[in-house]
């Protein structure tokens, strides 16, 4: 692998929202608003990128506290095999490109996400070849994991690895890291991420994976290389 960028090495790309489409943020709305919620950007900000067990909780307390937090992910998640008999999940238009992209330029690359490994080889694993060791990493016991991907699993320092991901939650966590960041929010009419990515000082919002092309890789390489990620 030939390395083309001079301060990046790791690229993490978030699975679900980025590598396949949102299947989350329609669900977890409809499972609210179903339930009698008014959806709002701090009801949204406060559950998305959740290990299970808050979001669970989260999710308990919108309703009424009527269920226990593990029932409220229970019912959660046959909301969600609902949804997708109609809306299933597929790769992303332009996932596989993205990351043939991003090897191209020299960097490592590594799949995350708050599923089970096995969620990633149905959707990625022909593309394994794409993806460094371990390939995936379940974030779900530690997320938004932006710390832990970076120094434990990688060993490199926050400004040697972007992350691209579709929840402003990580894109937080990444700026108090000093991490380099793109993010890729939700189409999804009722998503609040957009608006919830530029409170955060989010800089490079995309709207598509195509945007991720070897101009913007060498603005973020070079932002890394100076310190300037989150700042002009």
């Amino acid at each position: 692998m030939v390395h083309t960028l001079n301060r990046l090495r790791l690229a993490a790309v978030n699975i679900d929202g980025v590598l396949l489409n949102d299947t989350f943020s329609p669900v977890i709305h409809r499972f609210l608003v179903d339930r009698g919620c008014v959806y709002t950007a701090e009801l949204e900000r406060s559950i998305f990128s959740q290990p299970r067990a808050v979001a669970g909780r989260l999710l308990a307390e919108a309703i009424g506290g009527s269920v226990t937090p593990q029932a409220a992910l229970e019912l959660y998640f046959r909301d969600r095999a609902e949804y997708l008999e109609t809306h299933p999940a597929r790769l992303d238009e332009g996932a596989v490109e993205l990351l043939r992209r991003l090897r191209a330029a020299g960097l490592r690359t590594v799949c995350y996400g708050g599923l089970d490994k096995e969620h990633f080889d149905t959707f990625l694993g022909p593309y394994a070849d794409l993806f460094d060791d371990p390939g995936y990493i379940c974030t779900d016991t530690f997320r938004p994991g932006v710390h832990e991907i970076v120094t434990e699993y990688f060993g490199l320092k926050y400004d040697e690895a972007l992350f691209i991901d579709d929840v402003a939650n990580v894109g937080r966590a990444a700026r108090e890291l000093g991490v380099p960041f793109i993010g890729h929010p939700s189409d999804f009419r009722h998503s609040f991420q957009p608006q919830l990515m530029r409170e955060a000082g989010v800089r490079h919002i995309v709207d598509s994976l195509d945007a991720v092309d070897e101009e913007l890789l060498r603005t973020l390489d070079e932002e890394a290389a100076l310190g300037t990620v989150w700042r002009d």
